[in-house]
């Protein structure tokens, strides 16, 4: 029987991989096809090495995450929060968030992935941990976008503030979500932890 339960997660691992670096190399492609196809789009080849680095990044925290355990909410947490790490870098290079891409005040939301990887270490990656990391990169997203309200930074045009309320509360709800994931892999992991002592 556990020869049976081994092949199946050994299947889930394959097809995760497949789908983790197959994906990043579709997406890498992407951009060479839509020029093609959109008028005005014209990646530099410093605009593919950059793309191809964050998903060189996003694909191997992933790959890891699925080495350093098998629970999958563990799995989905680092999921999530990759995921929300690889879009706050993309919006943030692309048109920014606060102004445009160009505005330093988006250097704040690099602080917060900053911070996120600064606990994982901490935590030594574990599910309790990385939970408490999360959470605070939950508050430190929210505490940014606050701050660039009150200062009025990236005001123009009528709906600025309400762009920054959406960007903050998406991107703090994916935070949350991954830190309540990895919770959920920490409380499965607990009674393992007791019967061991």
């Amino acid at each position: 029987m556990t020869g049976m339960v081994d092949k199946g997660g050994a299947g889930l691992d394959r097809l995760l991989r497949t789908l983790f670096w197959g994906g990043a190399a579709a997406l890498w492609l992407l951009p060479a096809a839509a020029m093609q196809v959109v008028d005005g789009m014209d990646w530099s080849v410093s605009d593919f090495v950059v793309w191809g680095v964050m998903l060189l990044i996003a694909a191997g925290v992933c790959e890891l995450a699925l080495r350093a355990s098998g629970d999958l909410a563990y799995r989905a947490g680092v999921v999530v929060a990759v995921g929300a790490g690889f879009l706050l870098v993309w919006v943030n290079l692309a048109v920014g968030i606060i102004g445009s891409e160009d505005d330093p005040a988006n250097l704040m939301f690099f602080g917060v992935l900053a911070a996120g990887v600064i606990g994982g270490f901490a935590a030594d990656f574990r599910a309790r941990g990385m939970a408490r990391a999360l959470l605070a990169m939950a508050v430190l997203q929210g505490l940014a976008g606050a701050t660039a309200l009150a200062a009025g930074w990236g005001a123009g045009g009528e709906n600025w503030p309400q762009a920054i309320y959406v960007m903050s509360g998406f991107f703090g709800g994916l935070w949350l979500l991954s830190a309540w994931l990895f919770r959920k892999a920490a409380r499965s992991a607990a009674p393992v932890a007791r019967a061991d002592r």
